[in-house]
Formats: structure tokens, sequence, C-alpha cells
């Protein structure tokens, strides 16, 4: 049976560590949020993000915005907040409702505050293999899969999803780190094969228990990154009751992937603290 990757444990060490870190400084990194509209999954991750900050010693403030918001009035609030100095971070609440453009809005997030990694520099600069801030789950499962004291150089893994939020930048991170990397979509011939050649597995397709045991290889990490609704409980991508006992690693639904993306985001905006600090001086 599996080694069952605690992520929530995993993401309160790093918070832990972060309020260590912050807890004589006279400024404390600080986090801006702006959300647009009701959506009770996004209140849901805002109220996380929140009590995320107040855990790492951050400040933190919230920005709940009407849904008839106009585009213009969201863009002006970025904009006062990059001119902010003790607003390190800067995160637009996705979705966006649906007279937005969400890539209109993010690229006005001054990149070095960008601690959602979702500028098209930071996404540019992970591609080049450059300093960039990482989009908030791929880095949280990067640091889940050091977890296992497992090798990634020379690994083979395969993504499933080519989101630009986690499947893309997910890839670039593991071909950074020298693994073998295939990206599956709905297009892939083949996909069970594929799939079942991964040493290391990342589930993110958004479709419940998609992955079943006849994809996986003996003895693989599988990381879960799907969050489904089904009959009243979360479920992830993956087929956990079935998987674990085919493979060496696996994160579960929930406490897995999601706490440390949240983690993630604390870091990146402690990250985003030294570097404007730094540039200050």
């Amino acid at each position: 049976m599996a080694v069952i990757i605690d992520g929530k444990a995993a993401a309160q060490s790093i918070k832990k560590k972060l309020a260590d870190l912050t807890a004589g400084m006279t400024s404390k990194p600080g986090i801006a949020v702006l959300q647009v509209g009701e959506n009770p999954a996004s209140q849901s991750y805002v109220n996380s993000k929140e009590k995320d900050s107040q855990e790492a010693g951050f400040y933190s403030e919230i920005f709940r915005l009407s849904e008839n918001t106009t585009q213009e009035a969201l863009i002006k609030r970025v904009e006062d907040l990059n001119a902010r100095k003790e607003i390190n971070g800067i995160l637009v609440q996705l979705p966006l409702p649906k007279h937005m453009d969400s890539d209109t809005v993010l690229n006005k997030i001054n990149v070095l505050k960008d601690v959602d990694g979702f500028t098209y520099i930071s996404a540019g600069r992970l591609m080049s293999g450059k300093p960039a801030f990482v989009a908030c789950t791929p880095k949280g499962i990067m640091k889940l899969i050091e977890e296992t004291k497992e090798k990634i150089e020379g690994k083979t893994a395969v993504v499933i999803g080519r989101s630009n939020i986690v499947g893309k930048p997910m890839a670039m991170l593991l071909l950074n780190a020298n693994a073998t990397v295939t990206i599956c979509h709905s297009k892939t011939k083949n996909l069970k094969e594929v799939c079942a050649s991964a040493d290391i597995l990342v589930a993110a397709i958004g479709r419940a228990k998609f992955v079943t045991a006849d994809m996986v290889k003996s003895g693989a990490i599988v990381i879960d990154v799907g969050i489904n609704r089904v009959d009243g409980k979360l479920v992830g991508d993956v087929d956990f009751e079935n998987v674990k006992d085919k493979c060496s690693f696996i994160t579960p639904v929930p406490g897995g992937v999601g706490p440390m993306t949240r983690a993630m985001l604390m870091q990146n905006t402690y990250e985003a603290y030294l570097l404007q600090n730094e540039r200050a001086k």
C-alpha cells in the first residue's frame, strides 16, 4: 500500500517556518486578495487565504467587490495596490465574471507582486528557466514530491492536463528538474498506456476518479490535483481506493495538494517581500 503524502502537515510546517521568520520583523509581508462576485468556492478559498496569512504572521487585506464591478474599476484597484509599499503580493481570485478578461486583469499586476505566477512575464521566465514566481499549485506539488525523498532527475513524468495554471507550469518544473516529461490532454492517443509508463503521474484534468489502477505504473508517485464534488463528498481525479495499493506514494483529496497550494502563496509573498525590500535599499 502507498505512503500517503500529507499535504496538510507539510503546509502547516511551511506556515510555521514563515511565522518564525516574520516574528521579529518590524514590518510584515503584505498580501491583498481581490474577489469579484459571490462564487461560493471563491469565497471559501479567500477565507482560507486570509486564515493562512494570519498563521504565517502576514498583513492581509481582502477586497470583496460586487459582481457588476467593471473591468476598469478592478484594474484601477490592482494599479492602486501596485503602488502601495506595504502590499507585497496581489492575488486576483479566479474565475472572474464573464464580462471581464482574466488575462487583461492579471497582466496589470506588477510582476514583482505576481505571487500567483500568472502574468505572461512570470510564465515566460519559468519557460526560459529564469527565476520567477511560480504558480502555487505546481510549486506545491514539487514540494510534495520532495517529501517522498525520491529523485526526480531521470524519471519519466506524465502530466494529465495542459492548463496555464497547473498543467503547463507543472511540466516546466519537472523538466527543469531533469525529468522526461509528457503532457496528456483530451486529444492524446493511447492515454492509458502513456500514463502507465510514468514514474511520476500528475492528474489535473478535473474529472472525478478518472485515473484508474490500470493507468498507473506499479511503484509510481501519484499526485492528484483534482477537486470534484460527488454525492456531497470531495474526490480527486484519481480513483484513490484502487490506485493506492499499486503506487508507492499518493496524495489524498482533500488534504493533499490543496493546502500546499495555499502555503506556496504565502511562500511566494514572503519571497516578494524580501525582493522588494532588497530593491528599495
